[in-house]
């Protein structure tokens, strides 16, 4: 599943500039979609806004009954499911299971700490914000490298 995450920010980052052609705004519609379609089909995403598949091992951790963005509550029971839903198992013993097979970091990234959910931004796609996010990461550094220059002459 990692591949299919993988596969898709890079080409909608580098569609930045067709999504400022039309509009951030005008896009977001359409784009959220498209995006809860392929992301509920393959994870059961559940269109937060502020994906953290990347950190959660390929689980959604919306999908907690408690919403937990962090880790478990604390009450996983011994097979490793929910304490609310006892049939399904631990939204978290999932994440860590998943982020163990992540290739790209080795499950590093399941110990960043995710900030709380904005639910002003539930239904809207974390694709589009991921795409202005690097945009904005791209003129920054760009910035920089030019302030370094300037002060090297």
């Amino acid at each position: 599943m990692e591949w299919t995450y993988n596969l898709f920010e890079p080409i909608v980052t580098r569609l930045d500039p067709v999504w400022r052609l039309f509009g951030y705004q005008r896009v977001e519609k359409p784009m959220a979609a498209v995006e809860r379609g392929v992301k509920g089909l393959l994870f059961d995403c559940q269109m937060c806004g502020q994906c953290a598949l990347s950190s959660t091992g390929m689980s959604c951790p919306m999908n907690c009954p408690k919403q937990l963005r962090n880790g478990p509550c604390g009450g996983v029971r011994q097979n490793g499911n929910c304490e609310v839903e006892p049939d399904m198992k631990c939204v978290w013993v999932e994440a860590w299971e998943g982020s163990q097979r992540m290739s790209s970091d080795g499950g590093a990234r399941i110990h960043e700490v995710q900030p709380a959910v904005d639910f002003q931004l539930e239904g809207t796609s974390s694709w589009l914000r991921v795409a202005r996010q690097k945009r904005e990461e791209r003129i920054i550094a760009r910035s920089g490298d030019s302030a370094q220059q300037e002060t090297r002459v």
